[in-house]
């Protein structure tokens, strides 16, 4: 009988060896219109035998009357797409800029935007995995509200306040995700950037004091649902690795090979933690050869599928500045793994 894209990625998350090693690329809105001119296939990529299905809820930001680059999302936050990125942009003004007075409560959830979406999702599964997530989950959430800086250095001084808005946020990811278990999903998906080039933006220390409880609490809800869960998280967050294992995650996304060594990440953790990226779209598909794609691509996969616990993809979705040679090379191995691997 056939393997189904979504029993591979199953074996894999579960450590187990897998015929060919699952795998799985995303674009960015201006490098997927690149790779459309270049191919002439203006659905370029639906044919790859990619193995997950994924919907990501993050705000649903409205283009505001007018002003085609600034976008108004659920919170209340401006973000302004007129600089390189076109798809999240940056937030315009700090909403609440006094984190020790604010009065925020949290918006009401579109619960027939969100069911018709999820709809969406259940009809796009041909046989993948199926992913449901919310990004800017918990940081990401709190410091597009208050500012970056105003974020770090309430950890510092107004404690209370970070977690009470915090808590807000959090409830409301919360009713979120039982919506989004109503449906026959086969994991949860949380976007939340903690890293650095190198360290986290908050420490560890930070993290465990503010930000751990607040995934404890989500990962528990999808626990209870027996789903998988993952983590998209950019940058070096090796330090709380031990600490997401504790709390229940299942598979690590982004894993950058530039921050990380990936073969003692794959000795110490790979026994509890899966893997899913680790195609650099820093250092390696936006600058190599073709073939120096390629070669890296097979190197990289077969150091991180041994034994299972690895889904092969860039560590990011892929950007503009990757020539789309680089792209095809990547996926050519991702297709042939019988020729390459």
């Amino acid at each position: 009988m056939k393997t189904t894209k979504r029993e591979r990625v199953i074996s894999a998350l579960n450590h187990k060896d897998t015929d060919i090693v699952p795998y799985d690329f995303g674009f960015t809105s201006q490098s997927h219109m690149r790779m459309v001119e270049f191919s002439g296939d203006p659905n370029y990529g639906s044919n790859s035998g990619y193995h997950i299905s994924q919907y990501q809820y993050w705000g649903w930001p409205t283009e505001l009357p007018g002003q085609p680059e600034l976008f108004l999302d659920d919170f209340g936050v401006t973000w302004d797409r007129s600089g390189a990125d076109k798809d999240i942009g940056v937030i315009q003004t700090p909403l609440i800029p006094d984190i020790e007075n604010h009065n925020y409560t949290a918006p009401s959830i579109d619960e027939q935007r969100l069911r018709k979406e999820m709809e969406e999702l259940m009809l796009s599964r041909d046989d993948r995995f199926v992913f449901a997530g919310i990004g800017f989950s918990v940081f990401e959430r709190i410091w597009s509200l208050c500012g970056m800086e105003n974020t770090l250095m309430g950890m510092m001084t107004n404690a209370k306040e970070v977690d009470d808005l915090l808590d807000i946020i959090v409830d409301r990811n919360l009713k979120i995700l039982d919506i989004m278990l109503e449906y026959d999903i086969d994991g949860v998906y949380f976007g939340d950037d903690w890293g650095q080039q190198k360290g986290m933006i908050m420490g560890p220390v930070h993290w465990r004091r503010f930000i751990k409880p607040q995934m404890k609490r989500m990962y528990e809800r999808v626990k209870q649902a027996d789903k998988f869960i993952a983590l998209h998280s950019c940058g070096d967050i090796g330090e709380v690795f031990a600490d997401l294992i504790e709390i229940g995650l299942d598979c690590y996304q982004t894993f950058q090979p530039e921050i990380y060594d990936i073969e003692t990440v794959k000795r110490e953790y790979g026994a509890h933690l899966s893997f899913w990226g680790g195609i650099s779209t820093q250092q390696l598909l936006p600058v190599a050869t073709p073939e120096g794609v390629r070669d890296e691509t097979i190197r990289i996969m077969k150091i991180m599928s041994k034994n299972g616990g690895f889904i092969a993809a860039p560590t990011h979705a892929i950007p503009q500045d990757v020539p789309p040679e680089n792209i095809e090379a990547m996926i050519d191995v991702f297709m042939n793994q019988d020729k390459y691997m």
